[in-house]
């Protein structure tokens, strides 16, 4: 059967888990960040909050990271099929994937290596109180910083699906004719918006990302500016 005898097989197969897996991983940081998040907020979701975090919170992060891991490893995988098959690195379609494979390997290693471990202290500290224990002052802040790095996802994950989307559907953006002044243009503005996942909450630049739709005009914005750098550096 060619689906599981062929390179095209195996290539489909990698696509449909990269779809599988990026519904469950966005679907659950949208879940977080526009649902949950501001739910919380609430004087009704202040008190439901213990509960959930205890109850509901472990569950729904353990489809968010692994959503996140079959996300990304079947995303390079497909990458790597490509250029086995003959697909230039430098060529529109490549520079295209690459920048929203870029935005998303950093939003994964986000998840696993900022998001995950300051959430377990979290739970941690609402399983001891719970259960009669002193709080964790350092809770506080790794919810903080979970927070923060959760919503520089959000920002990522609106310019990562649209480059996703362009590299089969547009052509005629983004063609690599200046590879090199790209990548150093977009490369800069890509790690600028990621340092705010590494600082922790607190900061100036820090101040579009405090809200919902703060957060969604600021990935809109992104999304305009990296768009513009693939149009006039073409």
């Amino acid at each position: 059967m060619e689906l599981i005898s062929t390179l095209d097989g195996y290539a489909f197969l990698l696509r449909y888990v990269h779809f599988l897996a990026g519904f469950a991983w966005i679907g659950m940081l949208w879940y977080f960040n526009f649902v949950q998040t501001p739910f919380f907020g609430t004087e009704l979701g202040g008190q439901a909050k213990s509960a959930m975090t205890r109850g509901l919170v472990p569950n729904a992060l353990w489809w968010f990271r692994w959503g996140a891991m079959f996300t990304f490893f079947s995303g390079w995988g497909m990458v790597f099929i490509k250029l086995h098959q003959g697909v230039p690195l430098d060529s529109g379609y490549m520079t295209r994937i690459l920048t929203g494979g870029l935005m998303g390997s950093l939003m994964w290693a986000n998840v696993w290596f900022i998001i995950w471990p300051a959430q377990q202290k979290v739970i941690a500290n609402a399983e001891n109180v719970a259960g009669g224990g002193e709080p964790d002052p350092a809770a506080a802040a790794a919810g903080g910083r979970a927070g923060m790095a959760s919503r520089t996802n959000t920002l990522f994950s609106i310019p990562m699906l649209f480059f996703m989307g362009s590299a089969s559907f547009l052509p005629w953006f983004n063609n690599a004719g200046n590879l090199l002044p790209y990548w150093i243009v977009a490369l800069a503005i890509i790690f600028f918006a990621e340092i705010q996942a590494l600082i922790g909450p607190g900061a100036a630049t820090q101040k579009p990302l405090t809200s919902v739709s703060g957060t969604i005009h600021a990935g809109l914005v992104l999304t305009l500016i990296l768009f513009l750098v693939g149009v006039i550096i073409n």
